[in-house]
């Protein structure tokens, strides 16, 4: 989904909160006392206080704030799809929050790959929610720059599981100062305050000259703060009881979801929708695919060369039956490895009390059915009279209706794997081996008489075998497959029965009809499972035992093994003097020959989004590198510096040879030489920049 979908949706599905009731009452106290209202005003509260609306102007209010509105209708992309940049990306995640009514916000580390200005533009819009909607903030930020540090009310400094000071910002100074610690005037508050409880840092900072410094240790501080006049007035407020009383109703939120159960169903449906739309190249090469398949089937068996006179020809007609009952289960497999895709999306949102896993999964259910109808009609339009089945027109549409439930089946069965799987190996498997086992229990493979009597339970809960029955009672039950000689009164059985009796199948015409109910049962239930799997999983994380540290002052004191000496080398032309030639030496001087990269004139392009071009732009190319020329030396330290979304991941990408699509112009040369990238490849190294948010 792009920027703005991404943001709408969150909107949407969080609600409006208390802003249509504030505004009736609103309305209500204007008319009483005669007041008209401004339009403008009027019709911007009017505007963000109606639930359910696709597009929201706060939606477009945040994306200004936020300097989204640069990139509002090009995908977020992933790990594989090119998309917007990794600050933009942690900026959509603070977006999704923003949007909607919630009055207590926890952010953790907002500030992570973006620039001092960004970072400052959110904090000023966060303080002015927190000061007009009296709203509740906590913002935890690594090394915020002094004048983004300057918006905060009130400070907690945590160290080491302690808190070491939490009270108004301006007073902060004042508690270290009582301890004997000063901040440098050209010193930021926040880089002081992360250094001054730290061992190593601490002493620097000391500031009472009449006693000699020592080492407070972050569990003094702590105990000294609540003897502090900011943490004895805190421990006082804490101590009256609140009043629940005198709490206004809105306070507390006794609704689980911010919409009604309709409207997060409709979202949700709308949702799907625009997926299934984006991602119609799926849908397109599976119903390719099924008519590829079917071409090649109609051709091996032809009805040219199948005949049906006797038992064996039947055989073959079983055969086909058999194989296009596995296109069409196969066909459903790729809905296995879509859902896992979009799991992890799923569940932060389920967390996150966007809308109930029903309505994730409903959507889902009901959009596929039209999708079964269509890639099963294919099959059976293209093989049935082709192969040569049973003529009459009710066998035809039974035959219709025996795969698409069979289809229907086949694609709840994968979601629900994928759900229960949570992970596209594991899903992979469970997948691949449910299929396994669904085709030899299918009643083909293995006949039910062969089936020994303990394992014949698997055989009865395979939801193949009734799809197997299904389309075969429906062909050979037809009058064509009667008595040899079309003589019907020489055997009881006919042919048509003795090809069901021979492979254990049903031989009378109403268990087609339970067959097809139970498929439709298996349907119904899967997908069922399927939500209960979502609604009670949790996504399978990397849990890992948090081993702590020891304190290095306490560790016992080794035998100090001989210092390794450190080589400085001075190069100045073809001088070259070496500190501490005549030190002991450890170890072995390994061959390296220093590269400089230098790149001239680069240019950077991608094809044009799709959305772009919807809103009217004309060019068949997006250039993302702009005519960016330098030179890395060794030895030689370089930052890389620029806004969030000024392309600084995307030129190392280009130099790192990483980027597999897009249009590169310029020249890229190692010492003099051309780049190869399966040589370059050899003696470079790449880290790349992980974002923590989840792509829709």
């Amino acid at each position: 989904m792009t920027v703005r979908e991404t943001l709408d949706f969150s909107g949407r599905c969080l609600g409006v909160g208390t802003r249509y009731e504030m505004l009736m009452e609103l309305m209500r106290r204007e008319k009483d006392a005669g007041i008209k209202p401004d339009p403008e005003i009027d019709v911007f509260m009017k505007a963000i206080s109606l639930e359910g609306q696709e597009t929201n102007l706060v939606t477009d209010y945040v994306l200004k704030l936020l300097g989204l509105d640069i990139c509002a209708d090009v995908i977020v992309g992933d790990e594989m799809r090119r998309g917007i940049s990794g600050g933009q990306k942690k900026r959509v995640t603070t977006g999704e929050m923003l949007v909607g009514p919630a009055k207590a916000l926890f952010m953790d580390e907002i500030s992570t790959g973006l620039d001092s200005s960004t970072t400052f533009q959110i904090v000023k819009f966060i303080r002015q929610i927190v000061h007009v909607m009296d709203g509740t903030i906590i913002i935890s930020l690594l090394q915020p720059a002094p004048e983004t540090f300057e918006l905060f009310d009130d400070i907690i400094l945590l160290s080491e599981g302690h808190i070491v000071y939490q009270g108004p910002r301006e007073n902060i100074l004042e508690f270290f100062e009582s301890i004997g610690f000063k901040c440098p005037e050209r010193k930021g508050i926040a880089d002081f305050l992360q250094e001054v409880t730290s061992k190593k840092d601490q002493e620097q900072y000391w500031s009472n000259k009449e006693q000699p410094y020592r080492y407070i240790s972050v569990t003094e501080f702590a105990d000294r703060f609540y003897s502090f006049h900011i943490g004895q007035r805190l421990d006082e407020e804490l101590k009256i009881p609140y009043d629940k009383s005198k709490a206004h109703p809105a306070a507390l939120e006794i609704e689980k979801y911010g919409i009604s159960n309709w409207e997060l169903f409709k979202a949700c449906f709308a949702r799907e929708w625009l997926l299934m739309k984006r991602n119609s190249f799926v849908y397109v090469f599976k119903t390719t695919q099924i008519t590829i398949m079917s071409t090649i089937t109609l051709t091996v068996f032809l009805r040219t060369k199948m005949h049906h006179d006797t038992i064996q020809d039947g055989g073959k007609y079983f055969g086909a039956l058999f194989f296009s009952m596995i296109n069409v289960m196969f066909n459903g497999m790729a809905e296995l490895a879509m859902t896992v895709q979009r799991l992890p999306v799923f569940y932060k949102q389920r967390d996150f009390m966007f809308y109930p896993p029903w309505a994730f999964g409903l959507p889902i259910w009901v959009l596929r059915i039209p999708l079964s109808a269509v890639e099963s009609a294919i099959w059976v339009i293209l093989t049935y009279y082709t192969i040569g089945f049973a003529p009459a027109a009710s066998r035809f549409f039974r035959q219709f209706l025996a795969f698409f439930c069979t289809h229907q089946m086949a694609l709840s069965l994968f979601r629900f794997i994928a759900a229960v799987g949570r992970t596209t190996v594991i899903a992979n498997t469970f997948g691949t081996f449910a299929l396994l086992v669904v085709f030899v229990l299918g009643g083909f493979v293995l006949s039910k008489d062969d089936i020994d009597s303990w394992w014949i339970w698997g055989y009865w809960s395979s939801p193949m075998m009734y799809g197997q029955n299904a389309v075969s009672i429906n062909e050979f039950l037809d009058e064509r497959w009667g008595a040899p000689n079309n003589d019907t009164t020489i055997n009881a059985d006919t042919i048509g029965k003795a090809v069901l009796k021979s492979r254990g199948m049903f031989v009378e015409e109403y268990w087609y009809w339970i067959s097809v109910g139970a498929l439709v049962g298996f349907s119904l239930l899967f997908n069922v499972c399927f939500i209960l799997a979502l609604t009670y999983l949790n996504p399978l994380g990397d849990s890992q035992n948090t081993i702590l540290d020891e304190d290095p002052m306490e560790k016992p004191q080794k035998s100090e093994a001989p210092k390794t000496s450190i080589d400085v080398v001075v190069q100045n032309g073809s001088d070259t003097s070496s500190i501490a030639d005549h030190a002991p030496r450890r170890g072995m001087i390994l061959p390296f020959q220093p590269l400089s990269l230098a790149f001239n004139h680069v240019n950077y392009y991608v094809d044009m989004p799709n959305e772009m071009k919807g809103q009217g732009v004309e060019e068949s190319r997006l250039q993302l590198l702009r005519d960016v020329s330098g030179a890395f030396s060794p030895g030689i330290l370089t930052a890389l510096v620029g806004v969030s979304g000024a392309g600084k991941t995307t030129l190392m990408d280009v130099l790192a040879g990483r980027k597999t699509g897009g249009y590169i112009e310029g020249s890229i040369n190692i010492s003099g030489y051309p780049k190869n990238q399966e040589t370059f490849a050899r003696v470079s190294g790449y880290c790349e920049q992980m974002t923590s948010i989840h792509h829709m």
